[in-house]
């Protein structure tokens, strides 16, 4: 008789919706509830939510399923699931924040009728990127909160309001954190940003040069930190490099001060940071319309740096950085005094 009276197994809305309802629960601090109800209502939660990444996600014995995984997503987004979800993380323990993050960064991606609805959502409550870049300041959550950030920010929408507020300049202090692994967290961040959406980058970066660059390279190229510095030159090339950048790059190698970064940092011990440093100078060198002055420093320092490029090599053969260095040693030894 007993298995005439099985529940239903849950489906994917049930899921979202007792999960919402326990993290109202949790939001509101269940002050008037004993202790032992509060725990109970904490694994509850706890179960709900591996429960969702297992929807999303599948397991050992089953692949996901979109039906599943589109009802999911729709219940999600229906209401303010992804709001109690973030607000409450503090409070979830270690375990749980990990499948909540995963959750999250899941759903970035989830389509329903052919559209990520999860941007629409953060179209319209875009502060909750304020809730999780402050995230960096909490040692406990910076990590969590950070890769859920890295996947919100696949939607340009929302990577350009975080390009257009205050936090860019925040980031400069979140990468020099002495704890490594946010530091390194933010870092990835930090390119994320300026790399993924190469229009809204381009446009970010002609309308905030002077402060962007004076802030990286005073607290990021010429860091006291190996790793700080290392990153930021390799970013710099990458940024650079990019066509969609290029009104920045000839900006940025027109300005002497920028050339003498550079510089000191081909004479890094550090064989990798030296390397990633050539393909910035590089730009430099091949600039056909160097300002005077960046002409009269490299004319009074071309046996300098033909010396260093003569011996200048990377660990594995690589053609291409031949060639670039044989082009830069020949606009060096042409070059004459304006």
């Amino acid at each position: 008789m007993k298995s005439l009276f099985k529940s239903k197994p849950k489906t994917p809305a049930d899921l979202v919706r007792q999960t919402r309802d326990l993290l109202i629960f949790i939001d509101s601090g269940g002050s008037d509830t004993k202790e032992s109800k509060r725990d109970e209502k904490m694994t509850q939660v706890s179960k709900l939510i591996r429960d969702l990444k297992q929807v999303l996600y599948g397991d050992s014995q089953s692949e996901p399923v979109s039906e599943a995984c589109a009802q999911l997503t729709q219940e999600f987004f229906r209401e303010n699931t992804l709001r109690l979800l973030i607000i409450c993380l503090p409070r979830l323990n270690l375990e749980t924040r990990k499948d909540a993050t995963q959750v999250v960064a899941n759903l970035q991606r989830q389509q329903v009728q052919s559209r990520l609805i999860a941007c629409d959502y953060l179209e319209k409550n875009i502060d909750l990127m304020d809730i999780m870049i402050a995230g960096y300041e909490n040692t406990d959550l910076a990590l969590h909160y950070g890769a859920m950030l890295r996947e919100c920010i696949r939607h340009q929408s929302v990577a350009r309001y975080v390009l257009e507020s205050e936090h860019m300049r925040k980031f400069f202090d979140y990468i020099r954190l002495p704890n490594f692994d946010i530091a390194s967290d933010a870092a990835a961040t930090f390119k994320e940003l300026l790399t993924r959406h190469k229009s809204t980058v381009a446009e970010f970066l002609s309308k905030n040069y002077d402060w962007f660059f004076a802030e990286y390279n005073s607290k990021l190229l010429e860091s006291t930190n190996y790793i700080t510095r290392r990153q930021a030159v390799k970013l710099l090339g990458d940024i650079l490099l990019d066509r969609s950048n290029s009104a920045a790059m000839t900006r940025y190698v027109s300005s002497l001060d920028n050339l003498r970064i550079l510089m000191n940092l081909l004479r890094e011990s550090s064989k990798s940071i030296q390397i990633e440093a050539f393909h910035v100078f590089k730009l430099f060198a091949a600039n056909q319309n160097k300002p005077a002055d960046i002409v009269g420093i490299l004319v009074t320092n071309r046996s300098k740096l033909l010396r260093l490029f003569a011996d200048f090599k990377t660990e594995k053969e690589d053609e291409q950085f031949e060639a670039d260095k044989a082009l830069v040693v020949k606009e060096i030894a042409a070059l004459e005094p304006k």
